[in-house]
């Protein structure tokens, strides 16, 4: 059973590599403790529950099971609901990195949203951080400082896809995101929608096509989709970001 737990819970990380050396731990031991052929002192055990947030019950019950009170989506009334799709988002489902999107801007219907956020894994869990653009802050008389264009949030993996619930500092502007793997040629792309939590307008949208293409840790792709961020033209967009957001057609 811990080995099994093991394996899920490393499901999460890039490379055994990584996640040895984070934990501070020989790869062959670790291995060992995959294959079930040994079970970690308790010092090594301890050092293995804080960091991926469990407890001992992960030598003889499934990790799914076990409740984790610390956080409100572990705890008894939620986690047997959204618990485990928070707690595992592989790799393979979602990957780490950089990632560029791309959707309508909320505020102007013939203009797009470019933009950079960085997916990144912390004891399992995966979490998003980005910057709103900044000429977008300026045209609605914000503040356009770093502190203040900043978001993050977390990811869970629901049905063929994954979720992310994202906010910028204090609970402000929240945007609820689906995402979906697309056929692309690299097989690096997402498409789905982003809805933000605003009460109904006339002469704005509450929802909107979005496309995620993942970067990984490519610098000279990550800084060319830096520089292109902000508030765009259809002309401006990857020609596979535009297809995929069927820009001639409304969202339904």
């Amino acid at each position: 059973m811990f080995g099994a737990n093991l394996r899920l819970l490393a499901d999460a990380y890039p490379s055994v590599s990584e996640l040895t050396r984070r934990l501070g731990i020989n790869r062959t031991q670790f291995n060992r403790y995959l294959s079930g052929e040994s079970f970690p002192r308790p010092d090594v055990l301890d050092r293995i529950c804080r960091f991926f947030d469990v407890d001992a019950r992960i030598l003889l019950e499934p990790v799914d099971a076990l409740p984790r009170h610390d956080a409100i989506l572990h705890g008894a009334f939620l986690d047997p609901f959204l618990g485990p799709a928070v707690a595992h988002v592989p790799e393979t489902v979602f990957p780490s990195g950089f990632f560029r999107f791309s959707r309508h801007s909320f505020l102007d219907s013939t203009a797009f949203v470019i933009g950079l956020v960085h997916v990144f894994r912390d004891r399992g869990t995966a979490y998003v951080r980005g910057f709103e653009p900044r000429d977008g802050m300026a045209r609605q008389g914000m503040s356009t400082d770093l502190h203040t264009r900043e978001y993050r949030g977390y990811v869970s993996r629901h049905d063929d896809g994954v979720l992310m619930v994202i906010s910028r500092r204090n609970a402000m502007t929240c945007s609820v995101n689906f995402l979906a793997r697309a056929t692309s040629f690299e097989n690096n792309h997402w498409v789905g929608y982003c809805t933000r939590t605003v009460r109904e307008a006339t002469d704005s949208t509450r929802a909107t096509r979005m496309v995620f293409e993942h970067l990984g840790r490519d610098t000279g792709a990550i800084l060319a989709a830096a520089r292109s961020r902000g508030i765009h033209t259809a002309e401006a967009l990857q020609p596979l970001h535009r297809r995929l957001l069927k820009v001639q057609s409304p969202f339904r």
